[in-house]
C-alpha cells in the first residue's frame, strides 16, 4: 500500500554516501473531500533517497521546495511550470478515480484512493555519478497493486483484472512505452543525478551557527538588554526563540530582531533582542536550530550577566 509507504518513506532521512540513490515522486488521490486537517483530496511530492524535496496540495495549489537547495539552486520558472504540471495531474487524477469507481460498480458513499508513483534508481560510479538501476512507474487502487511499467519489456502489467482494459489500452500507444522507457531511463536519472549533487554541494557547504548571549545597559537604569547573536551559519534558513521561563517571546512581549542579514564570507546572522527588569528573576534562554547542521541548542543567560558596571 502507497500511503503506508509514504509514511516509512518520510520517517527517513538522506543517505548522501550511500552506493544507490532514489528519486521518486508520489501522487495521491481521493475520490472525495475528507474532511480531515492535514488530509487533502490531492497530494504530489518528490523524494530524494526518502526525504521529501517538493510539495504540492489540492488547498494550496502551489508546488514548493521541501529542502533549502531546492529552493536556492532551481529557477522561478522550474516551480511554475512545476505547478501547473501538478494542476494538470490533480484534473487527470479526479477524471480517472471516476472512471475507476464506475468500472468497478463502486458509489461515493465510501471514498475510494488512487496512487501512482514513479521513479528511478541509480548506482554510484568511480567518477561519482550515477548508473541506471531500475525504473518504477505503479498505480494502485484502495490500497491495492493495480498496474505498473515493466521498464526491461516496455509492456503494462495487471495484476488484477479491473486493470486489464487500462493496460490493453496502453500497450496500444508505443508513443507512451517509449516515453515512459526513456523517462524512467534517462530524464529521471539526470534529474536524480542533478539533485544528488546540489544536496551533496551544500551538505559539504553548511556551516553551523556560534552563538553569543549579551546582557548591556540601556537608558533606563533599573532595565537591561539581553541580546542573543548567531553568526556564520550557512544556509540561511534558522530559527531563533528568545524565552522566558519556557516561553517563546514575542513583538508583543518587546522583542526586537535584525532578521537574516548576509555575512562578508556568504554565511549569515541573526541577533534579537528583549529589554527586561534588572530584578527580574524569571529564567531567559536562547534556542537556536539549524536544521541543515543539525544544531539544536538553548543556552542559559548568567544571572551575573544582570548586574553589569
Amino acid at each position: 500500500m502507497f500511503i503506508i509507504a509514504v509514511l516509512l518513506l518520510l520517517s527517513t532521512g538522506l543517505t548522501v554516501n550511500s552506493e544507490i540513490h532514489s528519486l521518486r515522486y508520489i501522487y495521491t488521490a481521493f475520490s472525495k473531500p475528507l474532511g480531515h486537517e492535514g488530509l487533502h483530496e490531492f497530494t504530489a511530492m518528490g523524494l530524494l533517497d526518502n526525504r521529501m524535496i517538493d510539495y504540492f496540495d489540492s488547498d494550496h495549489q502551489t508546488k514548493v521546495p521541501k529542502q533549502d537547495w531546492m529552493k536556492e539552486r532551481l529557477p522561478d520558472d522550474y516551480w511554475e511550470k512545476g505547478t501547473q504540471s501538478r494542476k494538470s495531474k490533480q484534473q487527470w487524477f479526479k477524471v480517472n478515480i471516476e472512471i475507476l469507481m464506475k468500472r468497478m460498480r463502486q458509489n461515493d458513499t465510501n471514498v475510494h484512493v488512487l496512487q501512482w508513483m514513479h521513479g528511478c534508481e541509480g548506482e554510484t560510479q568511480p567518477d561519482n555519478t550515477l548508473k541506471f538501476k531500475r525504473g518504477m512507474d505503479m498505480y494502485s487502487y484502495d490500497g491495492n497493486d493495480f498496474l505498473s511499467f515493466d521498464d526491461a519489456n516496455a509492456v503494462w502489467v495487471a495484476p488484477i483484472t479491473a486493470a486489464e482494459p487500462t493496460k490493453r489500452k496502453w500497450d496500444e500507444v508505443q508513443v507512451l512505452k517509449e516515453y515512459t522507457k526513456g523517462y524512467l531511463e534517462n530524464e529521471c536519472m539526470d534529474w536524480l543525478n542533478k539533485f544528488k549533487n546540489y544536496g551533496e554541494k551544500q551538505l559539504r557547504e553548511a556551516s553551523p551557527p556560534e552563538v553569543f548571549l549579551f546582557a548591556k545597559e540601556t537608558k533606563i537604569e533599573t532595565n537591561i538588554m539581553l541580546t542573543c547573536l548567531a553568526t556564520g551559519f550557512y544556509p540561511k534558513d534558522i530559527t531563533m526563540n528568545i524565552k522566558r521561563n519556557g516561553r517563546v517571546l514575542t513583538v508583543e512581549d518587546g522583542l526586537e530582531s535584525s532578521g537574516v542579514r548576509p555575512n562578508d564570507d556568504d554565511t549569515h546572522q541573526i541577533r534579537k533582542s528583549v529589554e527586561i527588569l534588572r530584578s527580574d528573576s524569571s529564567t531567559y534562554t536562547c534556542q537556536i536550530i539549524h536544521n541543515a547542521t543539525g544544531v539544536d541548542v538553548e543556552n542559559v543567560w548568567g544571572k551575573k550577566l544582570f548586574h553589569i558596571v
